[in-house]
């Protein structure tokens, strides 16, 4: 069995946001039901040096969607702060970044299979080729980010298990 850089990228993206989306939900339906305010959980951080649940979110569409843009333009530059104010904004963009990659055609990002793309942070650059940038940068990314998030919520109470992490699995049919 051949495995395509669609297949890698973008079902794994889509995976990972739905899981994501199905945990915010989750997230929200908890503060909401113990009189909290779901956007304090834009702060959250496990330590002072970590970066906020907002900042998670935001890498995990980076990752996701972010990545697809590189792969076409041949550049990644990580997110900047984006300008999300209240959780409902935060989960909505997450949702479109689903509904986005959900209208990528495979054969679009198969297109790219040996593309280059260049990750650049200021004056660093580091070159890679399209699929070694997804398995060795993007997705590792993607799954810490998504990981934090995940548990930051579940420190603060949310009732979360593996199975709302993993999301919707590729099982053959």
């Amino acid at each position: 069995m051949t495995t395509s850089l669609y297949s890698l990228s973008v079902e794994s993206y889509l995976q990972t946001l739905g899981a994501l989306d199905r945990v915010m939900t989750k997230g929200a339906t908890h503060y909401s039901d113990n009189g909290k305010n779901p956007d304090d959980i834009l702060s959250l951080r496990m330590v002072d040096n970590m970066m906020n649940f907002k900042f998670q979110v935001l890498s995990v569409i980076g990752q996701s969607v972010g990545t697809i843009e590189s792969l076409r333009s041949g550049v990644f530059s990580p997110p900047g702060k984006s300008d999300p104010t209240t959780y409902a904004e935060l989960h909505a963009k997450v949702q479109a970044a689903h509904a986005e990659l959900k209208a990528i055609e495979a054969d679009d990002v198969n297109s790219m299979a040996g593309a280059d793309v260049v990750f650049e942070l200021g004056e660093t650059k580091i070159p890679f080729v399209a699929e070694d940038f997804v398995l060795s940068f993007s997705l590792p990314n993607l799954y810490f980010h998504a990981a934090t998030a995940y548990d930051l919520l579940r420190k603060e109470g949310v009732p979360l298990g593996k199975r709302d992490f993993l999301g919707s699995l590729k099982i053959k049919r």
